[in-house]
């Protein structure tokens, strides 16, 4: 009887953890980074604060965070929201 363990080689085993955080990801110099520096969104809760009943109805989402994902979808090209979602799930950068 042939003994297939012994023929295998004995593959490196992983010991070490390395920890990233999603800001190492993205690069320093990535379009999203340089808006993020140069545009401040607050203006955003102001202009949609009467839209809004703060007492009545379910929590909104973040409306700064709705215009910002309607935005990558127009620099990125993305036409559908469905499709624009997917993408937010998956890219690091626009997260």
């Amino acid at each position: 009887m042939i003994q297939w363990v012994m023929l295998k080689r004995a593959g490196p085993e992983q010991t070490a953890l390395e920890i990233v955080t999603l800001d190492q990801l993205v690069p320093v110099d990535h379009l999203l980074r340089k808006i993020d520096g140069v545009i401040d969104f607050s203006f955003i809760h102001d202009l949609t604060a009467p839209l809004y009943c703060a007492d009545n109805g379910r929590p909104p989402l973040d409306p700064t965070l709705m215009f910002k994902a309607l935005f990558i979808g127009y620099l990125f090209g993305v036409r559908s929201e469905r499709q624009l979602v997917r993408e937010i799930e998956v890219n690091v950068a626009y997260r």
